[in-house]
């Protein structure tokens, strides 16, 4: 398969390359992004914001771009629904609080069995009896 790359502003191409279909988009994105950042640097140009399609949707794919400073614009899957009912996520400090004020921390990421990355957060039975595991890819 195919990964076309394109200066939207401009229509212009700039990266195409063949890649093995044995992986899902996702896991394509790094070496795109890669081979596009050294091939525009190479002609001085700066690259800012990477506009991708759902499929390229993943914790790991919006961390990596914020590493490369590069703003994302990838919408979530269609399965994504947000963080749970009655609960406020601070993103700062990475935890949730409940309705009844308690702190839900984070606790680690695991690989669930479709190998995809988790973050796990467990509350005492006393403080909002409550269980939450959150796909790592819901937060950005």
């Amino acid at each position: 398969m195919s990964r076309l790359s394109v200066d939207t502003a401009h229509h212009v191409i700039t990266d195409i390359n063949a890649y093995h279909a044995d992986k899902k988009d996702n896991q394509y994105l790094q070496d795109i992004t890669k081979r596009l950042k050294n091939r525009l640097h190479t002609q001085g140009l700066l690259w800012h914001n990477c506009v991708v399609d759902t499929g390229y949707s993943s914790g790991e794919n919006y961390a990596f771009l914020e590493s490369e400073a590069l703003k994302s614009f990838i919408p979530p899957h269609g399965t994504y629904k947000g963080g749970p009912d009655g609960f406020t996520y601070h993103k700062k400090e990475d935890y949730y609080v409940c309705s009844q004020g308690k702190i839900i921390p984070f606790i680690k990421v695991f690989l669930d069995y479709r190998t995809k990355h988790q973050k796990k957060r467990i509350s005492s039975k006393k403080a909002c009896l409550f269980r939450l595991s959150l796909k790592a890819d819901l937060f950005r």
